[in-house]
């Protein structure tokens, strides 16, 4: 009796297990830096450019208003990483005094999506509008040379 039991149990349990795990996968979410809640499904269909900065980052502070400038594209969104791990308030001021106009996580992203921390700044992960990395960028990034990347790849993915 209890064999039969356990021999129900196990394969049940495994399989609740990784329904949970795949219901997860593809479709994380994490917090933005209003407190505002990011479904990452929600990105489909539109390029993603996930940057990493910091303020002391000099190349980083260079590039903001190129990125600025790009997420205003209908096609494409940017969002921001502290690499210093700053949230809350303290994030939102640094972001305004920045002048940092695309959104900003206030969690990173990459644990998630399977993304190495990179290891130098400025970093942008370059995200297809099918939802893949498509390419890791380092140093500070134009706005022409992000949108030649996407439009070589086909604007639409």
């Amino acid at each position: 009796m209890r064999l039969q039991y356990i021999q129900r149990f196990i394969p049940a349990t495994l399989a609740m297990a990784s329904l949970l795990v795949l219901s997860g996968c593809d479709r994380p979410s994490f917090q933005d830096a209003q407190g505002q809640t990011l479904d990452w499904s929600s990105l489909r269909g539109q390029w993603v450019v996930v940057n990493y900065w910091a303020e002391w980052c000099k190349p980083c502070r260079e590039e903001i208003p190129e990125l600025n400038h790009l997420d205003q594209s209908p096609n494409v969104t940017v969002l921001g990483v502290n690499f210093d791990g700053i949230t809350g308030e303290p994030l939102r001021s640094l972001a305004d005094k920045m002048q940092i106009q695309f959104r900003l996580l206030a969690e990173d992203p990459g644990p998630a999506l399977d993304w190495k921390q990179p290891v130098g700044l400025p970093a942008s992960f370059i995200v297809t509008p099918e939802g893949k990395l498509l390419e890791a960028r380092f140093g500070a990034q134009s706005e022409a040379g992000l949108r030649a990347l996407i439009e070589g790849k086909g604007a639409s993915g």
